[in-house]
């Protein structure tokens, strides 16, 4: 390689001095900025005392969420009575029929009962006096009283002693309360019960593949019904998965992102002419536009939503007029920002035939934005779908309340699941239904398809 002259260097210096002179920021602006970037992390650590809070949470609980939301519980409360005898209990949205042999819950003639979780093994044999617990075949005797109930000195972890109750882990498979007149038992399986049909429909006990069966037989299930409408109804009607509650919520979540993108595009497509200073050459009414667009755009959607619910009360109106008037600033901002960046050549050539204003911009403009406009919106609703959701768990309506409702039982997160998914499903179906069309109008129907 061989060395360029002094001369040479200093022409070349003084030709390219950008490449031979870089300031300080080009020199040292990318270390600069990994330095401080590293360095607010750091802060941010110990200031927000990152470290004791992932120290202190509540990791267990966490993992018994996640194990919620692809399994069921069984919740038995089997109660002490005064006779003797133990008798179960269920809540509301009881996983099994009236009368129905359970397996794994056996009551004894003695008035006792044997609660069965990982095999013979792993089980509580459970009297109104006491309450053996088996724990990899040895028992653990619980010791009930008229002040509580109490574990066994030197018990292993699983048995666990919380003032005047015993606590019995076991797992995945589930977990027990012993109190002084009850046993609470938590009884895990993998998978949804009962997703299909809830214990008082005809159509109980059968899974997916025997539900297809029935609909292509000639043998129907009640007789004058056909057998696909009986599976529909009795499905829409599940009264533990609510699933017609759910599917109207849904819905009404797509109707509140629908409207009230529509309606914040009817809205911001004229008002953007007026805010575009190329178009309407009248600087306070540019200013005023774009300021009101500034102003219903600055006050986030959920503020509206609290704000409308407040005054229309619960339901999907006050969802549409939050999605209204922030998308409205939103698009109105960038439509008049689309406007003000046409090509004034073809306003040029209306306006020299003698067009009026209106035709000049129907023909000079808007064919120039129309594919942008369009484009914008359709993000827009697609986001807004996702939005929905939000605003609907502060009392808008829709999906996002019938969630927050359903956590706030913190006992049915596999019904919380069924809903996350349904609203998995439906974002990213629409996104790609607004990605679609979204390309064939600013590429191009033959560019797309490549």
């Amino acid at each position: 390689m061989t060395a360029i002259s002094s001369a040479e260097r200093a022409r070349l210096e003084k030709k390219f001095p950008d490449v031979f002179k870089r300031s300080f920021f080009k020199q040292y602006g990318l270390p600069l900025g990994i330095g401080l970037t590293l360095a607010y992390l750091v802060f941010c650590w110990f200031f927000f005392n990152v470290g004791p809070a992932l120290q202190n949470g509540k990791w267990d609980r966490a993992s018994i969420y996640v194990q919620d939301w692809y399994s069921w519980r069984a919740q038995p409360r089997l109660r002490f009575g005064d006779d003797g005898v133990v008798t179960a209990q269920w809540s509301s949205r009881g996983q099994y029929p009236e009368g129905a042999n359970i397996p794994w819950l056996t009551p004894h003639d003695d008035g006792s009962m044997t609660a069965v979780f990982d095999g013979e093994a792993n089980r509580l044999d459970i009297s109104t006096t006491g309450v053996d617990v088996y724990i990899d075949g040895v028992a653990w005797p619980v010791t009930i009283t008229a002040d509580g109930a109490y574990a066994p000195e030197n018990a292993p972890p699983a048995i666990e002693q919380d003032r005047d109750k015993v606590w019995v882990h076991y797992g995945f498979a589930g977990q027990a309360e012993i109190r002084d007149n009850q046993v609470a038992v938590q009884r895990r399986f993998f998978g949804w019960a009962n997703f299909l049909y809830d214990p008082r429909s005809v159509l109980w006990g059968n899974d997916l593949f025997s539900s297809i069966g029935l609909a292509f037989s000639g043998d129907q299930v009640v007789e004058g019904k056909p057998n696909i409408q009986l599976i529909w109804e009795q499905w829409l009607g599940n009264q533990a998965w609510q699933h017609a509650d759910i599917l109207v919520k849904l819905f009404q979540t797509l109707v509140m992102a629908f409207v009230g993108t529509l309606l914040a595009t009817l809205i911001a497509f004229p008002l953007a002419f007026f805010a575009a200073r190329n178009i309407t050459q009248n600087r306070p009414t540019n200013w005023l536009m774009k300021r009101f667009f500034d102003f219903i755009r600055s006050v986030d959607m959920l503020i509206w939503a609290l704000f409308f619910t407040r005054g229309f009360g619960p339901g999907p109106i006050p969802g549409i007029a939050a999605i209204f008037l922030t998308d409205t600033g939103a698009l109105g901002k960038v439509y008049a920002e689309a406007l003000e960046n046409v090509d004034d050549k073809q306003r040029e050539g209306m306006k020299s035939v003698g067009a009026h204003p209106v035709s000049v911009n129907r023909y000079g403009v808007v064919p120039q934005v129309l594919p942008v406009f369009v484009s914008q919106s359709l993000y827009f609703w697609e986001s807004n779908t996702r939005s929905a959701t939000v605003i609907g768990a502060v009392g808008a309506g829709g999906i996002g309340l019938k969630l927050l409702e359903t956590m706030g039982t913190n006992s049915d997160w596999d019904k919380v699941a069924y809903m996350v998914l349904l609203i998995l499903f439906v974002v990213f179906l629409f996104d790609n239904i607004s990605t679609a069309i979204r390309q064939r109008l600013i590429v191009g129907p033959g560019q797309a398809a490549h």
